[in-house]
């Protein structure tokens, strides 16, 4: 019997596993996931916790109700890959061989990268909403918080969901205006970006809207270190910023094992063909998700999309075809904008996000680059989607490869 094994249950991971497990016959295919957790987390839904939006129990699933029948599950951590003897070695000491393998463990925050950032201020004045913690944390801070200084700071790049930091200095101009002390909050959003952004007709847009609603944003920051004593960020070059309450997007690395395996670069991200989704070093190996080194956003959409991809061509692989199907690095989000109301992105490897209408064509019924509430209730109605058919490697009526169907160029 073959066996094809997949280190992960997360977003792609489940996904995968969900869409291989229809395709390869239970008589000729082991299919095994090995995962650390049981517990499935809404990562979209962090965001919305500390404004007490959504609740602790909106974003959190048993895995186990998300992976198909016939799955062999392995609850447990992962020693090491030994890539060039097809084996991997689980905490332990069990040996898992495999004929092939999906590379799904994910990004993981690393707050110990930023010197003074998990100091005595850490869960104090300083928080993360990555994580289902900070997120309950800061949530718990923001409900007696009375105004002050409040700085978001992206660390470094690339970071998963690379929105969500707008997201955040949007969702918390209009808590604070509803609560009635938006007067007394100062938010400042501080970014190594040399924009709001990283494409120009994108950065024009959310810029506007930050100067809209009298965000500050510091842009080209490279974060050094966290004065704690003073209550300052410090960049490289010496600049300071006061907070008050920080807000942090630590800097995010692959999996530690990645690294013990000697299969990634220098942030632990494994080297990967952008195309066609397969290890450069090992071709039995592919990869999905925040794992991979791909030059495009870390976001459930890219991995959404770069499964239909990585499924027909393991599919080929399997088969003795080539490998035909090319991920273009298509990437979909959603923005919020507050006062229920969003925006909403959809752009590639070569083509950045551009105004018009999404899915259809001059209907609809979203938006690109508007802010509106139609793409609010995207937003929202994505977490049902997300349950009830993207875990569950369902087709969706979008197309994974970008079209500009609906999309204007416009001058810079």
């Amino acid at each position: 019997m073959k066996k094809l094994l997949i280190l992960g249950g997360g977003t792609a991971g489940t996904m995968m596993a969900n869409k291989l497990r229809k395709a390869l016959e239970r008589e000729e295919w082991d299919i095994t996931l090995v995962d650390k957790h049981r517990t499935h987390y809404y990562q979209p839904g962090f965001l919305f916790i500390p404004f007490g939006i959504y609740k602790r129990e909106d974003v959190v699933k048993p895995k186990g109700d998300f992976f198909p029948p016939g799955l062999t599950i392995f609850y447990s951590n992962i020693d090491l890959i030994k890539a060039e003897e097809n084996l991997v070695i689980l905490e332990g000491g069990k040996v898992l061989n495999y004929d092939y393998l999906i590379i799904a463990t994910g990004t993981q925050i690393r707050p110990d990268e930023t010197p003074g950032l998990k100091d005595k201020l850490w869960y104090k004045n300083i928080f993360d909403f990555y994580t289902i913690e900070g997120a309950l944390a800061l949530r718990n801070h923001l409900k007696t918080w009375e105004g002050g200084k409040l700085v978001v700071c992206i660390s470094e790049l690339p970071f998963k969901c690379p929105v969500a930091p707008l997201e955040f200095v949007f969702l918390a101009e209009a808590f604070f205006t509803e609560k009635g002390i938006r007067d007394k909050v100062d938010i400042t959003f501080v970014t190594p970006l040399p924009g709001a952004f990283t494409k120009p007709i994108a950065t024009r847009m959310l810029s506007e809207l930050l100067v809209d609603k009298n965000i500050k944003v510091e842009t080209d920051f490279y974060l050094e270190h966290i004065d704690n004593d003073g209550k300052k960020l410090v960049s490289y070059d010496e600049r300071e910023i006061e907070f008050d309450l920080l807000t942090i997007v630590p800097v995010n690395m692959g999996d530690e094992l990645i690294a013990r395996s000697g299969l990634g670069d220098d942030m632990n991200y494994v080297p990967t063909d952008k195309h066609t989704l397969q290890s450069k070093a090992h071709e039995n190996i592919f990869v999905i998700g925040d794992a991979a080194d791909l030059p495009t956003s870390k976001a459930g959409s890219v991995a959404h999309f770069a499964g239909d991809i990585l499924f027909e061509n393991l599919m080929n692989k399997i088969e003795g075809r080539p490998m035909t199907a090319k991920f273009d690095g298509h990437a979909n989000c959603y923005i919020e904008t507050g006062y229920g109301k969003g925006a909403l992105i959809d752009f590639n490897y070569e083509t950045e996000p551009l105004p018009g209408t999404f899915p259809l064509p001059g209907v609809g019924p979203f938006g690109l680059l508007k802010n509106t509430k139609i793409n609010h209730y995207g937003k929202i109605i994505f977490r049902w989607i997300y349950w009830h058919i993207l875990l569950r490697g369902k087709e969706m009526p979008i197309e994974s490869e970008m079209t500009m169907a609906g999309k204007k160029r416009i001058p810079y």
